[in-house]
C-alpha cells in the first residue's frame, strides 16, 4: 500500500550527483547523507531495529521531536553568498570549467525573501517520515488511533516548523484520507528564546563563543582560505572569513535542495571540508551543546514535558513535535548524548577528528528523536531511544538491555533532573554570568 501511494517519491541517484563532501555539511546536510539507504528507497525501513525482550511487548506510546525539513537560507547567508558571487564574478581568475561554469552559466538564483522558508524537498522530507514512522509503529500511527483522537501534533510557530507539521500531517492524510488539528507551542519548541539567561549569557553575547572567533583565525581557516584564493585565482585577503562559509554553504544549500553537485563544491577537498564542519561544530558545541550548562538546562521544559507525556502514556499514543536543530540539540545535551572527554576549542581541531559531537551526523534536516515506550506485560515497562531512527543508548546506562532499558531504570537515571531542573529557575539571570 505504501509503495503504491508514494512510489514517485522513490528515486535512485548516481554517485556522480553527490558532492564528495557532503558528509560534512553540518546542520545543512540532508537526511539521506545520514541513512544512506534511503538514496535507494525513500520509503525504506528496518523494523529489526526495533528489538524489545519479548514478542509479549506491545507499542503504547511514542514522543517524536522533530527538526523541521530542508530550508532555504536566511537573508543574512544569503547576502553574504551574493557577495562571494559577485567576488568570484568580478575578480576570479583561471580556465577550470567548474570556474567557468559558475561565470557563465550559474546566476544567482536565491533571493533576500526566502529566509529560511521550507523548501519543496523539505516538504517531502516530513511526508517521507511521516509514512516511515507509520511502517516501524503500526500500532501506534494507525487511522484508528488518528480518528480517536490520540495522535498530538505540536509546532513551533517559524513558518519552516509550521509547514512541516503540515507535510507531516500530508503525508498521513495520503495513507488515511482525513484532516486533524495541530497547536502551535513556543514555550516547549522555541524555549531557547524564551530562557532569559540563555538569550543573555551565550545567544546574545559575543564572548560566549570566544573559541568559535578564534578558530577563524587560526592555522586551518588560514589554509582552507589560502586554497579557495588559489583554485579562484586571486589575493586571499579578498576572502574573509565569512566568504569561505559562504562559498561552503552555495555548495551545501544546492544540493539539499536540488539535489545538484554544484560547481561551487570544486571549492573544496575533503580536507577543507572537515574543517569547516569543525567550524560548525564549534558554533553549536559553544551555543547549543556542552560548552555551558545553560544551554542544556535552557531544555528543563522539554525534558519534562516528554518524560510526562511517557508517565501518562494513556491519554494519547502518540505525540509529534517539530521544532529546530536548537530545540532538538540542547535537549540530546541535557540526556548526555555526545560529550566528549575534552571540550571543543580552537587549538585541538588536530585530536578531536573522531569526536561524537558532530552535528552531520546528528542533526541533518528533519532530524529526529524518537522515544517508543513499550508495555511487556506485569508492569514491565520499557523505553528504547532512537536518534534519526537508529537506536541509540542513554548514556549512563550501557548494561545488556540498554537498549530498551526498563523505564523506571531510565527514570532513576535522570532522577535528579525530573526532581529540579525547574525551567524558570535555570532561566533567571544571574547576577555574576557563567561567560
Amino acid at each position: 500500500m505504501f509503495h503504491f501511494i508514494f512510489s514517485h517519491f522513490c528515486s535512485l541517484e548516481d554517485d556522480s550527483d553527490i558532492p564528495a563532501i557532503a558528509k560534512y555539511f553540518n546542520t545543512k546536510g540532508r537526511y539521506e547523507e545520514v541513512n544512506p539507504h534511503l538514496i535507494e528507497d525513500i520509503l525504506a525501513v528496518n523494523t529489526s531495529i526495533l528489538q524489545p525482550p519479548s514478542a509479549q511487548c506491545q507499542q503504547i506510546h511514542l514522543t517524536a521531536i522533530i527538526r523541521h525539513g530542508t530550508r532555504y537560507p536566511t537573508t543574512k547567508s544569503i547576502k553574504e553568498m551574493q557577495q562571494f558571487y559577485n567576488i568570484v564574478q568580478h575578480n576570479a581568475s583561471g580556465e577550470q570549467s567548474w570556474l567557468r561554469e559558475i561565470q557563465t552559466q550559474w546566476t544567482m538564483w536565491y533571493t533576500e525573501d526566502m529566509d529560511g522558508r521550507l523548501v519543496q524537498k523539505g516538504v517531502n522530507d516530513l511526508k517521507h517520515l511521516a509514512v516511515r514512522l507509520s511502517k516501524l509503529f503500526p500500532s501506534l500511527i494507525s487511522e484508528e488511533k488518528l480518528r480517536g483522537g490520540l495522535i498530538k501534533f505540536i509546532t513551533s510557530s517559524k513558518h519552516r516548523c509550521v509547514n512541516s507539521t503540515l507535510s507531516f500531517k500530508a503525508g498521513l492524510t495520503e495513507l488515511w484520507d482525513m484532516e486533524f488539528e495541530h497547536a502551535v507551542n513556543d514555550a516547549l519548541m522555541r524555549f531557547f528564546a524564551q530562557c532569559t539567561r540563555f538569550v543573555e549569557e551565550v545567544d546574545n553575547n559575543p564572548s560566549a563563543v570566544a573559541e568559535l572567533d578564534k578558530f577563524k583565525e587560526g592555522p586551518e581557516m588560514k589554509r582552507v582560505k589560502e586554497k579557495i584564493a588559489d583554485r579562484l585565482g586571486v589575493p586571499s585577503s579578498v576572502i574573509p572569513y565569512d566568504m569561505a562559509e559562504a562559498a561552503f554553504y552555495l555548495c551545501a544549500y544546492e544540493f539539499a535542495i536540488k539535489a545538484v553537485n554544484s560547481p561551487w563544491c570544486q571549492l573544496f577537498d575533503e580536507d577543507d571540508a572537515k574543517v569547516m564542519e569543525y567550524e560548525a561544530d564549534l558554533r553549536e558545541f559553544w551555543k547549543r551543546g556542552h560548552g555551558y550548562d545553560i544551554n542544556s538546562k535552557s531544555s528543563c521544559i522539554l525534558f519534562h514535558d516528554a518524560f510526562s507525556r511517557l508517565d501518562k502514556q494513556v491519554t494519547e499514543a502518540v505525540t509529534v513535535q517539530i521544532g529546530h536543530a536548537d530545540t532538538i540539540l540542547p535537549l540530546l545535551t541535557l540526556l548526555g548524548f555526545f560529550k566528549d572527554s575534552d571540550a571543543l576549542t580552537s587549538t585541538n581541531y588536530a585530536t578531536q577528528t573522531q569526536r561524537s559531537f558532530r552535528t552531520s551526523r546528528m542533526m541533518p534536516y528533519a532530524a529526529n528523536l524518537l522515544l517508543v515506550l513499550y508495555d511487556c506485560g506485569g508492569g514491565d515497562l520499557r523505553l528504547q531511544p532512537l536518534l534519526n531512527e537508529k537506536p541509540v543508548t542513554f548514556p549512563g546506562l550501557t548494561d545488556q538491555k540498554a537498549s530498551m532499558p526498563l523505564y523506571q531504570d531510565v527514570r532513576n537515571h535522570y532522577k535528579d533532573l525530573l526532581n529540579g531542573c525547574d525551567f524558570e529557575t535555570e532561566c533567571q539571570l544571574l547576577k555574576h554570568p557563567a561567560v
